[in-house]
């Protein structure tokens, strides 16, 4: 069974994962202290973005079909997941520029 997501993932997951990593810089050249969650919550999504690359990367490369499935599909999850803290990260540094 050829992959269908994970080349999407990998190279989505990779791409988020530096905008993670740019908005953590960010918060700490600029010494905003208020935003300690903000900080805290990307760098779990900035993990859970790794493993996702790690998970599609091993699914790609595998050779046994049902690993290969299984691979993706926590992938697939842990990539839903961060798409969601990004969110909630968004959301919350919108509430930060309001106040």
């Amino acid at each position: 069974m050829a992959n269908t997501t994970s080349q999407h993932i990998l190279g989505t997951s990779a791409n988020l994962l530096g905008f993670c990593l740019f908005v953590i810089t960010s918060l700490h050249v600029a010494n905003l202290t208020e935003t300690h969650l903000i900080d805290e919550l990307t760098s779990v999504v900035a993990l859970l973005l790794t493993f996702s690359c790690v998970f599609s990367f091993t699914s790609i490369r595998t050779n046994n079909s049902k690993k290969e499935l299984r691979l993706e599909t926590i992938a697939d999850y842990l990539f839903l997941s961060s798409l969601t803290g990004i969110l909630v990260i968004i959301l919350l540094i919108t509430l930060n520029i309001i106040k």
